[in-house]
């Protein structure tokens, strides 16, 4: 089926107005889409109408007993074209597996195009709700990404703080030890020259070295068994 619609186009030319006719040819189509997929009680029948309004369409967008969506949809065959892709509907809660489509004429038995309800359906607010719980998902989504992103840039942060806590404990120690060791060797040397008889005084001051160093390494393993305890806490925790 065909329509010719006719335009008229006025404008000014040498300050003479100029009105002149077009005419323009519609082909005219209906299309009865099958749609398949989560598509019933997800507020796609309401996405349909929405569209097919906006394209000037007449017809109607139901469910059926088995799961599919039926659509009819009348008007201009190039708008049904860019329908077909509108209609493939695939987001959080929409998902559009496929489409069965069939072209035939127009039959001009609808005056607009509306959603057909069973009863007990509460039409557009279940639509409206469904809309509002597929932002709602998106959001949690984006929040949940964002979260997680954090709290793994916080693990890396504080584990890379506490092996350098470690790092630099051990090395104080290290660093400790060797002064000290340097300076009983010196104390040593000086009691050989000064005091070379007094082998008794030496004997003391060999085992308080001896004493030191054995406390020194205890303090140590304690001090590592206390950043141990430290990082298993935190594991635990699930923060690194």
């Amino acid at each position: 089926m065909h329509f010719i619609l006719l335009v008229a186009v006025v404008f000014r030319q040498n300050d003479i107005i100029i009105y002149k006719e077009h005419q323009i040819l519609i082909k005219m189509k209906r299309l009865t889409a099958y749609v398949s997929g989560n598509v019933q009680q997800r507020g796609y029948r309401a996405r349909v109408t929405d569209i097919a309004r906006m394209l000037g369409f007449k017809g109607t967008v139901e469910n059926l007993d088995d799961g599919r969506v039926k659509i009819i949809a009348e008007g201009d065959e190039d708008k049904l074209k860019w329908f077909e892709e509108a209609i493939d509907i695939k987001n959080t809660l929409i998902q559009v597996s496929s489409i069965e489509k069939e072209y035939s004429t127009p039959m001009g038995d609808f005056s607009r195009f509306y959603k057909l309800v069973e009863k007990g359906e509460t039409d557009s607010r279940l639509d409206t709700a469904a809309d509002h719980l597929k932002d709602l998902i998106d959001a949690v989504n984006n929040m949940n990404d964002n979260l997680g992103g954090k709290i793994d840039q916080m693990n890396d942060n504080l584990g890379g703080k506490i092996d350098q806590m470690n790092d630099n404990l051990g090395g104080k120690i290290d660093q400790m030890n060797d002064n000290l060791s340097g300076k009983m060797d010196v104390m040593i040397d000086m009691q050989r020259i000064h005091t070379s008889g007094q082998e008794d005084l030496l004997d003391e001051v060999r085992e308080s070295k001896k004493d030191l160093k054995g406390f020194l390494g205890e303090r140590f393993e304690k001090l590592e068994d206390e950043v141990a305890e430290m990082r298993t806490a935190l594991k635990a925790k699930g923060i690194i």
